[in-house]
C-alpha cells in the first residue's frame, strides 16, 4: 500500500525543475513514509533518469514524463522492493500501489519463460507479467486491488489503470498540453501554475447522492474509472474497458452447494490477503461482516492472535460493543477499543477532510480516522467487511425491492417527506428503477430543494439511471450490481483515505475476484427471504455467522457504523464552529440556503434525521470550500 502521483507534458513543455514532482510527494507522505523515488522521462530521446529522493538538483536532462512514489512496506521490506521499478532491459517504469493476492501463483510460470527476480515483492512478478503479455492480458490475470502506472518506452505509451472496484485511488487531471495523476488529488497543489477550481455541474447529484459516479466537484478532476485502464501516446488519451461487471451472475449457484460455495470463497478470500512481511489485524465493528472476516483470518493467522481494532460509543444506540466481546472472546482475540467522543469529533474534522479531499459525506467517517489513528499503535494492515452488503444484497433496501412499493408503511413514509414535491415523488416512485436508485439517496427531494431552491431531480438522476438501465440480469441482480458501481466506490474511499491518513493498509475480503463472482452467482430468493416469519437480507451470510456466533447474533437488526449526531451537534464545540466559522462561511460563499440551515441548527433537538444529514452535509462542504477552494 503505497501513494504515487506524476504528470506528463502532451505539447513540447519540457522540464529540468524537479521540485514540482517532490512536493507533489511531500504532499501525500503519509500513503509511503518508508521510502520515496522518482523517475524522470525524455519520450523523445527514449531515456531515462532516476532521481536520488536526499537531493534536489535538477534534472540531468528536459523530461516531459515524471513518475514519482511513497512506499509504505508491506511485501519485501527490503530495498529491492524500491519504486518506480525498473524492467531489466530499461524499457518499462513500474509505480503501483496495492496488492496484487495471486501474484505468487504466476512466478514458477515467470520463471520457466526465463524472467528473474531479484525481490519478493508482488509490484515485480506485476512488471514481469507486463512484459510477458502486455497491458491487455496481464490487467485481466491481477486478483487484488491496485492503481498503478506504466511507462512503456518501446511503445512510447503511458498506461494508467486502475482495480476492478475502485478500491486504490487514481485521480486523472486533464488540461491543456498536461495530463496529471495522483492517488490523491492535494499532490496537484505542487503543479505549476494550478489552483483548485469548483465544478458544480454535478451539485444535485452530490446533494442527494452525496457522491458523483467517477466524478469529483473539481474542474477538470475525475477517477479513472474502475476496472479500465487509459493509454495515453502523442497526446491521445483513450480509456480501455478491461472488467465488465455483466459478465458477473450468469452461472448460478444451486441452492444445495450455495452456503458451502459462499463460505470457502470467503474462508479462500481471507487466507489469500493474509500475505503480508509487517503485522495485520482486523478492523471489527461487531457486525456480521466484519465478524466473520475476524473469524477467518483468526483461524488463518499461524503466529499468534489476532489483533481487533474496534470504535464504541457511551450511547448503547450506536455502540456495538456488546457483539464485539462475543466475538473477542469466542475466538480469544486481542481487542482494542477506542471510544469516540464529540470533542475529539470536532477536532480531527478539518484534517479528515484534508485526507479525504471531498466534503467528509458520511458522519461515521471520523470513526475511520479514530480506528485508524489507534490501529497504528498495533498493526499495519487491517482487513474489514466492506462490500458484502453491496454484493450479496445485505441493505433493508433489498428487502423493499421485492415487496409491493404502494401503500405500504415506506409508501407513505416517503410521500410524507414529499408532500411539497409530490409531483416529482411520483414520477420517481411509479418507475420501478429510479425508485430503487432513490433508495440510494440519503436526502429527500424536500431537503435538496431547501439547501438549494433550484435542485432538479432530473439533473441528480441522469447519470443514475444511465448506469442502472445497463445493468444485466433479475431485478435484484441489477441492484447488486449497481450499487456495486455506484454507492460502494465512496465508502471505499472513505476507509482508503482515512486509513492512509495514518499509513495503515485496508484491505476488503469481500471484493476479491472469485468472491465478487461468488457471490453475483447467488440467486436472491436465497438472499432475500424469511427467516421466522420475518424479511431479512443477506439471508445466506448471516446463516454461515449464526453457525459461528449463534443466531441471535447473526439475526438481530443491522446497526450501521453510526453516529449520535443530535448529542454531537448540540455540543458547545459543534455549536461554536456553526457560529465562527461554519455559517459565515456558508452564507459569504452563497451556494445554499443558510436561512433554512441556520432555524435546523437553532433547533438541533427536534431536527429531522433528514436535517440532521443535511446540517452534517453542509458542515462537510464548507470546511472542504475554505481548504481546497478559497
Amino acid at each position: 500500500m503505497c501513494g504515487f502521483t506524476g504528470y506528463h507534458y502532451l505539447d513540447s513543455r519540457r522540464e529540468t525543475n524537479n521540485q514540482a514532482i517532490r512536493q507533489m510527494l511531500a504532499i501525500q507522505k503519509h500513503r509511503g513514509p518508508d521510502d520515496s523515488g522518482i523517475v524522470a522521462i525524455n519520450t523523445q530521446n527514449k531515456a531515462f533518469e532516476t532521481v536520488a529522493i536526499d537531493t534536489d538538483a535538477s534534472f540531468q536532462t528536459e523530461n516531459d514524463v515524471v513518475l514519482g512514489f511513497n512506499r509504505l512496506s508491506i511485501l519485501d521490506l527490503s530495498p529491492m522492493g524500491h519504486q518506480p521499478m525498473i524492467s531489466p532491459d530499461q524499457k518499462v517504469i513500474l509505480i503501483m500501489n496495492g496488492e496484487i493476492y495471486n501474484a505468487f501463483d504466476f512466478q514458477a510460470e515467470l520463471e520457466q519463460k526465463g524472467h528473474t527476480f531479484k525481490s519478493t515483492s508482488d509490484t515485480e512478478i506485476v512488471l514481469h507479467l507486463y512484459l510477458e503479455y502486455g497491458i491487455k492480458k496481464m490487467i485481466r490475470l491481477l486478483n487484488g486491488m491496485f492503481a498503478m502506472a506504466i511507462y512503456d518506452l518501446n511503445l512510447d505509451t503511458l498506461f494508467l489503470a486502475r482495480d476492478r472496484f475502485g478500491i486504490k485511488p487514481l485521480y486523472i487531471l486533464k488540461e491543456e498540453g498536461r495530463i496529471a495523476f495522483a492517488s490523491e488529488m492535494k499532490s496537484f497543489k505542487a503543479l505549476p501554475d494550478f489552483k483548485f477550481e469548483a465544478d458544480f455541474t454535478n451539485l444535485d447529484e452530490f446533494l442527494l447522492f452525496r457522491n458523483v459516479i467517477n466524478n469529483t466537484l473539481f474542474k477538470n478532476i475525475s477517477n479513472c474509472i474502475p476496472g479500465t485502464y487509459l493509454t495515453i501516446k502523442k497526446g491521445a488519451i483513450a480509456t480501455h474497458t478491461y472488467y465488465d461487471i455483466n459478465q458477473e451472475g450468469n452461472q448460478t449457484i444451486t441452492k444445495k452447494e450455495a452456503k458451502n460455495v459462499l463460505e470457502n470463497a470467503l474462508k479462500k478470500s481471507v487466507a489469500s490477503q493474509m500475505i503480508s512481511d509487517v503485522k495485520l489485524g482486523s478492523q471489527l465493528s461487531g457486525g456480521v461482516d466484519s465478524s466473520l472476516v475476524s473469524y477467518y483470518a483468526a483461524k488463518a493467522l499461524a503466529n499468534g492472535n489476532l489483533e481487533t481494532i474496534s470504535i464504541v460509543f457511551k450511547d448503547p444506540r450506536f455502540s456495538e460493543e456488546k457483539y464485539i466481546d462475543i466475538v473477542a472472546k469466542q475466538l480469544s482475540l486481542q481487542s482494542h477499543k477506542y471510544e469516540m467522543e464529540a470533542d475529539y469529533y470536532f477536532d480531527v474534522l478539518e484534517k479528515a477532510i484534508w485526507h479525504f479531499e471531498q466534503p467528509l459525506n458520511h458522519p461515521n467517517t471520523i470513526g475511520i480516522y479514530l480506528l485508524s489513528q489507534e490501529a497504528k499503535k498495533h498493526v499495519t494492515v487491517l482487513l474489514s467487511g466492506e462490500g458484502a452488503d453491496e454484493s450479496l444484497a445485505g441493505y433493508s433496501r433489498f428487502i423493499r425491492a421485492k415487496q409491493f412499493p404502494y401503500f405500504r408503511k415506506m409508501f407513505w413514509s416517503a410521500l410524507k417527506k414529499n408532500l411539497n414535491n409530490v409531483g416529482e415523488f411520483l414520477s420517481y416512485y411509479f418507475n420501478a428503477n429510479q425508485r430503487m436508485i432513490m433508495e440510494t439517496a440519503f436526502g429527500s427531494i424536500a431537503t435538496a430543494k431547501a439547501l438549494k431552491p433550484n435542485f432538479k431531480l432530473n439533473q441528480a438522476l441522469k447519470d443514475r439511471i444511465k448506469t442502472f438501465e445497463s445493468m444485466k440480469g433479475d431485478t435484484n441482480l441489477k441492484q447488486r450490481k449497481y450499487e456495486l458501481l455506484t454507492y460502494l466506490p465512496d465508502l471505499l474511499m472513505r476507509q482508503d483515505k482515512m486509513s492512509m491518513a495514518h499509513s495503515i493498509e485496508n484491505r476488503v475480503p469481500f471484493l476479491d475476484n472469485d468472491m465478487v463472482t461468488t457471490s453475483l452467482n447467488i440467486s436472491d430468493d436465497l438472499l432475500i427471504t424469511k427467516h421466522k416469519n420475518t424479511d431479512e437480507a443477506k439471508v445466506l451470510l448471516k446463516d454461515i455467522c449464526a453457525e459461528k456466533f449463534g443466531e441471535s447474533f447473526a439475526y438481530r437488526e443491522k446497526m450501521g457504523f453510526g453516529i449520535p449526531l443530535r448529542a454531537f451537534m448540540s455540543s458547545q464545540v459543534f455549536q461554536d464552529k456553526w457560529k465562527n466559522q461554519v455559517q459565515p462561511g456558508i452564507q459569504k460563499r452563497a451556494v445554499f440556503n443558510i436561512d433554512a440551515l441556520s432555524n435546523w441548527v437553532k433547533n438541533i433537538a427536534t431536527a429531522t434525521p433528514d436535517q440532521l444529514d443535511a446540517i452534517w452535509l453542509m458542515v462537510g462542504f464548507e470546511l472542504w470550500a475554505q481548504q481546497y477552494l478559497d
